[in-house]
């Protein structure tokens, strides 16, 4: 018999919540269990995971194979960890670190070269940006103007 860990869901329509169980592979989703291992809730936040580590280790160690969401939940919880003889929290899902090897050393070198090159373009872009600021000024004086206008004309109007 193929003993799979996998999700049971349980709940609502719309408001799903698993059970994290051991059953035969070829029996439906929601078919006969042999095993509940645990619980989880990803609609709680944080979402809640309620795994017995014990069970799900004996399990794995029996050759019971995980889907791919029961593999991750078990990884945060540390039962993946404790199966495959880990440090705990070493096998938690997060961003890989970069390594030496992914960080080629004459990249670093290379700007250095390049360093006089960059420095042109820097230079001109505040002599591109300069009348781009000008633009907005000339366009506050031309609204000041009709401004101004209007003054001049309720002066004269008060004068006579």
């Amino acid at each position: 018999m193929a003993v799979k860990l996998r999700l049971m869901r349980m709940g609502k329509k719309k408001q799903p919540t698993y059970r994290v169980v051991a059953a035969d592979s070829r029996k439906a989703r929601n078919g006969r269990i042999i095993e509940a291992v645990g619980f989880y809730d990803p609609r709680r936040d944080p979402s809640v995971i309620e795994i017995d580590n014990e069970k799900a280790v004996g399990w794995l160690r029996n050759g019971a194979q995980p889907t791919e969401r029961v593999e991750k939940l078990l990884k945060i919880t540390g039962a993946w960890d404790e199966f495959k003889g880990q440090a705990a929290g070493t096998s938690v899902t997060a961003a890989p670190e970069p390594t030496a090897a992914a960080e080629p050393a004459p990249v670093e070198e290379a700007p250095a070269e390049e360093a006089s090159v960059e420095e042109a373009p820097v230079e001109e872009a505040p002599v591109e940006e300069a009348p781009a600021e000008e633009a907005p000024v000339e366009d506050a004086a031309a609204e000041e103007a009709p401004a101004e206008e209007a003054a001049e004309e309720e002066t004269v109007e008060e004068e006579s």
